[in-house]
Parts: structure tokens; C-alpha cells; sequence
């Protein structure tokens, strides 16, 4: 699949490059931060964007586990974007657990297919 050199804005979302996490981790990769760094970038451009996080996690684990650790990627999210002088007031996340896979595999997914599945999407709330 095609991953964006740099940030791509549409009508309702700033699409960035995967924003991956370590296994059963919430925190922010290095390679993580410099992507969310663009999007810090963009929201500095345009002061009145207002972004929703929404994170999403790959089918393994329970239902309940995937939700609580998709929850807490999406709030590190949001901190680590209110941390580079983003007002809480533009940012909010949520966590959607395997709810809304990219690709619907079910068990049968491979690596590759549970990596797309593991991702933060930003959609425009406000522009």
C-alpha cells in the first residue's frame, strides 16, 4: 500500500504515515513523534483545525483488551500533541479496540494485514 511522503489534508482527515506501536505498548515511538511532529506542523498552519484521534488495534486479543490498549494510544496521542503546545481544546481521541478493521481478515489475517489494522487515523473536526 502507499504511505504519504508528506502530510496529505483532505475534506476530513490529515493522513500521515502509520504511526506504529510496540506490541502491547501505548507509548510514542521515536518514529511515531516525528510523524505526529507533522501534524503538530499542520495544526500550527491552520490555528483553528480541531483533530479527533481515533486508534485502532489488529484482531489479536480480547475484545475488552484491544479497546483499553487502543484507548491509551489514543490518549498518549493526544498528550504527546497537547506536550508540543497544542491546546486541549483542539485535540480529542478515542480508542475503537479491532471495531473498524482497515481490513476486514478476521483470524486469518497476516502480518501485514494486522499492521494496517494497528493505526491512528486524525479525522478534521473543524478546519
Amino acid at each position: 500500500s502507499l504511505e504519504p511522503v508528506e502530510v496529505v489534508i483532505t475534506d476530513t482527515e490529515v493522513i500521515l504515515k502509520s504511526i506504529y506501536f510496540e506490541f502491547d505498548r501505548s507509548n510514542i515511538t521515536q518514529q511515531g513523534a516525528a510523524e505526529l511532529d507533522k501534524l503538530v506542523n499542520v495544526m500550527d498552519r491552520y490555528p483553528d483545525m480541531v483533530i479527533y484521534v481515533k486508534s485502532h488495534t489488529d484482531g489479536k486479543g480480547s475484545a475488552a483488551y484491544n479497546l483499553r490498549l487502543s484507548e491509551q494510544r489514543a490518549q498518549s496521542t493526544v498528550q504527546y500533541l497537547v506536550s508540543k503546545g497544542i491546546s486541549k481544546e483542539r485535540v480529542s481521541g478515542k480508542g475503537f479496540g479491532n471495531t473498524e478493521p482497515k481490513v476486514d481478515c478476521r483470524a486469518n489475517c497476516t502480518e501485514e494485514e494486522d499492521a494496517q489494522n494497528r493505526r491512528s487515523e486524525f479525522k478534521i473536526i473543524k478546519r
